[in-house]
């Protein structure tokens, strides 16, 4: 049930953000520890909100997170697509026991398919716990998005 709850909390704030063109708003699947659902949406060309909703497997926790990220693709050319680096910050809600919360600032590298409709990304997250007490935390993943 908990699961539920958040799924549906997780859409909801993704249709929160806003009206999206064409291929500026994108659903997949992030694989780390927690996986589960992730979703993007471009502001401007270089810059764009990311969420996720994710449990862990090993420990029974579910977690959400939002970061508001900026993009660097002139740094890496490549022949199709497009590939580059980005970094943010954002917050996350952890619950297990108790409710968690915390910063986040993500570091990742991604790579945008020819006619941007798939995107696959990597990323690695410093983060510090906030509430209910201070910790500093390290997490990552990969993904896979798709844009409409």
């Amino acid at each position: 049930m908990k699961k539920l709850i958040l799924l549906i909390m997780f859409f909801l704030s993704i249709s929160l953000m806003g009206a999206s063109s064409p291929k500026n708003f994108g659903l997949g699947v992030m694989f780390g520890e927690p996986s589960g659902l992730t979703g993007k949406l471009w502001t401007t060309k270089n810059m764009a909100f990311d969420a996720g909703v994710a449990w862990s497997f090993k420990n029974d926790i579910v977690y959400i997170h939002i970061n508001y990220l900026f993009h660097h693709f002139e740094l890496v050319e490549v022949k199709k697509g497009s590939f580059g680096i980005y970094y943010g910050i954002g917050g996350a809600v952890v619950i297990f026991d108790s409710v968690h919360v915390g910063a986040r600032v993500p570091l990742g590298l991604e790579y945008v398919f020819p006619g941007n409709q798939f995107e696959i990304f990597l990323e690695i997250v410093p983060g510090i716990a906030l509430i209910p007490e201070t910790d500093f935390y390290l997490s990552g993943g990969v993904g896979v998005r798709y844009y409409f």
